[in-house]
């Protein structure tokens, strides 16, 4: 069985987010790498201090094709295991034929899913009302990341994770997946009918303030395709539901998914 994975990170964090998943998945046979998206490779701190210019204007297209290149790169075709808008990009990775299994943790919508939910729009409300912040970069706000992804921790933890964790985000890929029906260019699109594309995972974390799980239950259900597309949700999780405590639970069911998953795939 093929035991690559590549691992895709989301909004206002780095690829070190997934270092739990990358430990666990690597001490139990699987090849893995973590590539961070474009202009954020290096630590959050470094990347608060001084914002690449190159993350002005970075759009969901751009990311996926960086995504692609690293996939079409590997000798093996890899399991893609995405977060929040990694999420989104797995489901939009595995759409181009590209993956031979995916899953998507507390995705961020494709084109279609309803967005506006009201603690969904409280986690992002600083960047979507930002002035030109479609083409800005945009700063980590403690109050929105906290509430956001750390909502069940205590005040200490929130911002010893924040001061860890939190970067500077292209303010673009927010536009784009909360009016996705307005984007003529169609970024964040899924074809839900694909019959080709590899078997799909999606979870949910019933305390999850920025990705509620009604969201993820809607893309679910948006498919219409024989592809194998499965919904799981966790129960107590928030959006830190990767590194938060419980994170290795998770890790053992996506692990047992991808197992159970017919030869060939």
């Amino acid at each position: 069985m093929n035991r690559s994975i590549v691992f895709i990170h989301g909004a206002w964090v780095t690829a070190r987010c997934w270092d739990p998943f990358v430990g666990w998945f690597g001490a139990r046979g699987y090849t893995c790498v973590a590539p961070s998206w474009p202009h954020k490779e290096r630590a959050p701190a470094e990347l608060r201090a001084a914002p690449p210019a190159g993350l002005a204007g970075l759009g969901v297209t751009e990311i996926v094709d960086h995504y692609a290149s690293v996939v079409q790169q590997l000798p093996e075709s890899p399991i893609l295991i995405g977060h929040s808008y990694g999420g989104l990009f797995v489901q939009l990775l595995l759409d181009r034929g590209l993956g031979r299994a995916g899953v998507a943790i507390s995705p961020a919508p494709p084109r279609g899913v309803l967005a506006l939910y009201p603690s969904s729009i409280r986690s992002n409300f600083g960047v979507l009302t930002r002035w030109g912040g479609w083409r800005s970069i945009v700063p980590p706000s403690f109050g929105e990341f906290a509430y956001g992804f750390l909502n069940k921790m205590s005040a200490a933890e929130q911002r010893r994770i924040y001061d860890e964790e939190a970067t500077p985000e292209t303010g673009r890929i927010f536009y784009q997946a909360a009016f996705a029906l307005l984007d003529g260019k169609r970024a964040t699109a899924v074809n839900f009918r694909n019959a080709t594309r590899a078997p799909l995972l999606l979870t949910a974390g019933s305390d999850d303030h920025n990705v509620v799980p009604a969201m993820v239950r809607d893309n679910h259900r948006k498919y219409r395709s024989p592809a194998r597309t499965d919904f799981h949700e966790f129960a107590g999780r928030t959006h830190w539901i990767i590194a938060e405590p419980g994170w290795d639970e998770v890790a053992t069911f996506v692990a047992r998914w991808i197992e159970a998953l017919p030869a060939g795939r």
